[in-house]
């Protein structure tokens, strides 16, 4: 696989070679989007590439254990004494700690690092849509 100089197709939220040097020390695996809770950012079905170890930091994309709930992606928005707080991109669908509250640090089981398929997709996975339907939050 090629990288391009700019990274945007792949969804790197650094530069190619910071993001090489930390993959070397971390473990990497793969994740597949199920469900529609992170649309518009990512879509069901999407592969995602993700490192275990990773630290974490608010506006990263995360795969989160949440209560009762299969494994999810979810958005890091904050840290607080119990935990991160943890949204979706998409008001109107999904759980997200509106509904189940701070999620443990031990349950952020890996940060993402870029969206492998479909690569042609514009924008970036890092970045939050404006969503008209979050004010009041």
């Amino acid at each position: 696989m090629v990288l391009s100089a700019n990274g945007a197709d792949w969804g790197f939220d650094t530069t190619v070679a910071e993001e090489v040097a930390r993959l070397a020390v971390f473990p990497l695996g793969l994740a597949v989007v199920s469900g529609r809770s992170m649309e518009p950012t990512l879509y069901d079905g999407d592969r995602l590439l993700i490192c275990y170890g990773a630290r974490p930091r608010p506006g990263r994309l995360v795969v989160v254990r949440l209560p009762e709930r299969p494994v999810s992606v979810k958005r890091l928005m904050s840290r607080s004494g119990g935990g991160w707080w943890v949204e979706r991109d998409n008001p109107a669908m999904g759980v997200d700690s509106w509904q189940v509250g701070a999620v443990p640090d031990d349950d952020v089981l890996a940060c993402v690092v870029a969206r492998l398929w479909p690569p042609r997709r514009r924008g970036a996975p890092w970045r939050r849509p404006e969503s008209p339907g979050r004010g009041g939050r």
